[in-house]
């Protein structure tokens, strides 16, 4: 991590090879004390910058271990989330994205982060889906 001041506040910017590097003017995701804030995350493969082939669930499993990529390099995991914004292109997608997220946080009785969805008119590469998240590493 590199560590970035800014105002009183000391930022970290957290970049791992574990998920997809920043395609633009921002960081995969920032640490200020015990919260890390990841950008949204679209389903790109990390060893090839591609998108992922498939349709919804495919890329929805991507986004979910690229974010979780991004929380294990901070020192945390997905169960810390608190947080997480899910943006649909298609929204007839969401019963399936919704079955492959409950995967990754609701399962075996975990809390689940609260979360917004919403559908969007495009996304970044055309993907169906990105995601970003807010996790407590304490």
């Amino acid at each position: 991590m590199d560590t970035i001041r800014s105002m009183s506040t000391a930022k970290q910017v957290l970049r791992t090879e574990q998920a997809p590097a920043a395609i633009g003017p921002y960081s995969q995701a920032i640490q200020v004390g015990n919260l890390l804030f990841a950008s949204g995350q679209i389903p790109l493969d990390p060893a090839t910058q591609q998108v992922v082939e498939g349709g919804i669930e495919e890329q929805t499993r991507r986004v979910l271990e690229n974010l979780k990529a991004i929380a294990e390099a901070a020192g945390g995991s997905l169960s810390g989330a608190v947080k997480a914004t899910v943006f649909l292109r298609d929204f007839n997608d969401f019963a399936a994205m919704n079955a492959i997220y409950a995967q990754y946080f609701a399962a075996d009785g975990a809390i689940a982060p609260a979360r917004t969805t919403v559908e969007v008119s495009r996304l970044p590469r055309d993907v169906r889906i990105e995601i970003d998240l807010i996790v407590s590493l304490a």
